[in-house]
């Protein structure tokens, strides 16, 4: 059998849009010759469309772009991942399916049965589950159809399952010669390999073909990676299509040559493509063009800078620097060199004035350190929101926040202030990772100034104020809060991974207090790179009293 994948980037709700790119698929298999051509999940309407699919007149309509991609399908059969109306009298009103298409005909569907709810999913809240399987037959063999979650379930590769059947497995047992998998997989660091090891593990213990085909682009905060595979009966990988871009791409199932493309093989490198794409679909699925952020001279603006330039291209990026009387002259002359070596425009706007008047009209102290002076250090802060929103909103630019997950965890930003924007970019990159980041940009040659890299972390709101005074150090901090958001992992488990008892849990009751909280349910949408990541991956009340305290031991 010849198969073409074709891993394409969705808009949610964008129907023609959507399916002409599924058509170009089609068209790419025709050319190749291709028995079978293969698209991702949910591709018509867009994975992530959310309550869009409880509205009666959108649920009424889904199938409609269908008839114009079975039309495509002359000579050919094709996979394609829609929602479709349940038509039963009780559940939700939808399935979450594959249309299966052959030469001009609909075959049927393949429902998803198993329909997850952790981390960013909540396919319950919008699907009915799918209760039957069945196999499709065609002239080179009977082909099973799995769904997403419904292939992720396999009780000799995870040592940990949440469902208690596996539909990919009953396929295999019906007599399924061909195994398809059609996926809108978010990217997590680490899932790419995994998801190689869980493919070449399936195709070997079952000594069956699988086609893998995987969701590309960013929608909201969610990033699909695509990286999508298709392994021989011996499990080895014959096709590896590139991450973070569309692709089309055709391979005979039994042509036993090992595809030698190879996945980033470094977190930082796939982070770093994440984050580039995430950007880049986020300004132009939602219309905007250019895009602007305030420079501190410190390393997380210079890194937002940097991806930024490389999604968007530097000529529609705009830095603001926005000095206050606490500003080292160093902050300001190390930003107008980062602007020269991405080349993109700096501009200043002293906020000093401004800052001095409102001071007086308030009757707030100037800020000193340890003078509890909060309100005057978060008025600077709030000011730079202000000059930020006001060119947003005249220029008609993007505004990136340049918070990193490591700060906002612990509440150590200003709300209205640096929290403002309309994505936070590195919202889910701990301060380490930004670190390693930033090296990445400069592995080439001295993108962002090794001054800025190097120098001692501050917020500058306050004479004398570096973050280590209010935060622990950065390397003590990212390995507790690592643990806790990606591996769910309980304070004692933290601590006895090697951390200090007492300073675990003043970390984590810093991350867990509702006014810390209270901020992070106001930040823009945050691109996500990890699992249970801050935001819609990552679900707490606002109001609450839970508190952790060590147990006392005698």
């Amino acid at each position: 059998m010849r198969v073409t994948i074709g891993q394409i980037n969705t808009t949610n709700g964008d129907y023609e849009g959507n399916t002409a790119r599924i058509i170009r698929a089609i068209e790419q298999g025709k050319q190749d010759q291709s028995d079978l051509v293969v698209l991702p999940e949910v591709s018509i309407q867009g994975y992530t469309s959310l309550d869009w699919f409880l509205d009666r007149d959108i649920a009424c309509c889904v199938l409609q772009p269908l008839d114009q991609i079975i039309q495509a399908t002359d000579g050919l059969t094709a996979i394609v991942g829609t929602v479709r109306p349940s038509g039963l009298p009780t559940g939700r009103r939808l399935f979450n399916s594959a249309a299966v298409i052959r030469n001009q005909k609909l075959i049927g569907f393949a429902d998803k049965t198993l329909l997850p709810e952790y981390d960013v999913f909540d396919d319950p809240r919008y699907f009915e589950p799918g209760r039957e399987r069945h196999l499709f037959p065609t002239e080179d063999g009977e082909l099973g159809v799995a769904v997403c979650e419904d292939f992720w379930n396999d009780k000799t590769f995870w040592k940990e399952r949440l469902y208690s059947h596996d539909p990919a497995d009953e396929l295999i047992e019906m007599g399924a010669e061909v195994l398809v998998s059609i996926n809108a997989s978010p990217f997590n660091k680490g899932k790419m390999a995994q998801r190689c090891a869980m493919v070449s593990h399936r195709a070997k213990s079952a000594g069956l073909p699988i086609v893998f085909v995987n969701l590309v682009g960013g929608n909201d905060g969610i990033i699909f990676d695509g990286a999508s595979i298709v392994a021989d009966c011996d499990g080895k990988i014959i096709l590896q299509a590139p991450p973070f871009e569309e692709f089309f791409g055709t391979v005979d199932l039994n042509c036993g040559v090992r595809d030698e493309r190879r996945l980033p093989g470094d977190d930082i490198e796939i982070i770093h493509s994440a984050l580039v794409l995430g950007i880049r679909d986020y300004a132009i699925k939602n219309r905007f063009k250019t895009a602007v952020l305030g420079l501190s001279g410190g390393l997380d603006s210079a890194l937002v800078a940097a991806l930024a330039c490389e999604a968007l291209g530097p000529e529609n990026v705009l830095a603001v620097m926005m000095p206050s009387p606490y500003s080292s002259r160093s902050s300001i002359d190390d930003s107008v060199e980062l602007g020269r070596r991405l080349g993109m425009r700096v501009i200043e706007r002293p906020i000093t004035e401004a800052f001095q008047v409102l001071l007086k009209e308030m009757n707030l102290p100037a800020p000193a350190l340890g003078s509890g002076s909060h309100a005057s250090e978060n008025l600077q802060s709030r000011l730079r929101g202000n000059i930020l929103m006001t060119i947003s909103n005249a220029e008609g630019r993007l505004l990136l926040s340049t918070g990193n997950k490591s700060e906002l965890a612990l509440g150590y930003c200003t709300l209205y202030g640096d929290t403002n924007g309309g994505l936070a970019v590195i919202g889910d990159v701990l301060k380490t990772e930004a670190y390693a980041l930033a090296r990445h940009f400069n592995r080439a040659g001295e993108l962002i100034p090794i001054a800025i890299i190097e120098k001692r972390p501050s917020a500058e709101l306050a004479p004398g104020q570096f973050d280590d005074q209010s935060l622990p150090p950065y390397d003590i901090l990212d390995p507790v809060l690592r643990m806790y958001f990606e591996q769910k992992a309980t304070p004692e488990e933290i601590v006895a991974a090697g951390n200090d008892r007492e300073l675990v849990y003043d970390i984590l009751n810093r991350v867990e207090s509702p006014a810390n909280e209270f901020k992070r349910r106001q930040l823009p949408p945050t691109l996500i790179i990890s699992r249970n990541a801050i935001g819609i991956g990552r679900r707490r009340p606002v109001t609450h009293k839970y508190r952790r305290t060590p147990a006392v031991t005698n």
